[in-house]
Parts: structure tokens; sequence; C-alpha cells
């Protein structure tokens, strides 16, 4: 199970981690194709997200995990496989 971390982990340790702005986006990789994709980040839905999102690549679904620190202004965003 792959997960992608920011933030609050260090970046080195993660292959493939980035940064991200809590104001705008954030990004995972697929965990069936790899692709990196961007995501918007809604502050208004709560400091810890879980939805099913397709892939816009592969088509295959991702269980997507937020966490928003708003008091440090970061996120922390990785994909799962469904099930």
């Amino acid at each position: 199970m792959d997960e992608i971390y920011a933030e609050d982990h260090d970046l080195e340790d993660e292959p493939g981690s980035r940064g991200y702005d809590a104001d705008q986006d954030a990004s995972y990789f697929c965990w069936a194709c790899g692709e990196e994709i961007v995501v918007p980040v809604d502050p208004t839905m709560g400091e810890r997200q879980v939805y099913v999102e397709d892939c816009p690549v592969c088509c295959r679904p991702n269980e997507l995990h937020v966490e928003l620190d708003l008091e440090h202004g970061g996120v922390r965003c990785w994909s799962e496989p469904v099930g």
C-alpha cells in the first residue's frame, strides 16, 4: 500500500513525495498506474477527509486520504486501493 506524505514527514524518506499548499491543491500518485494526480483541497470539508475518486489516467478507483493542518497550512494526501 503506497502512501504519499508531505509537510509533517521527512520528505527524504518518502520517495515521490511533494510539498503542498493547503490553500490550493494537493497531489497523490495513483496506486495502480503511478501517475501523479492533482486534486483541489476544500478546507470546509474538515481537517480529515476520505473519499473515492477514479484516476483520470487509468480509471481505477483511489481511496484518497487528505489531512489538513489548518494551524500551519500543511496538507498530507495519499491514495490506497479501494476495498
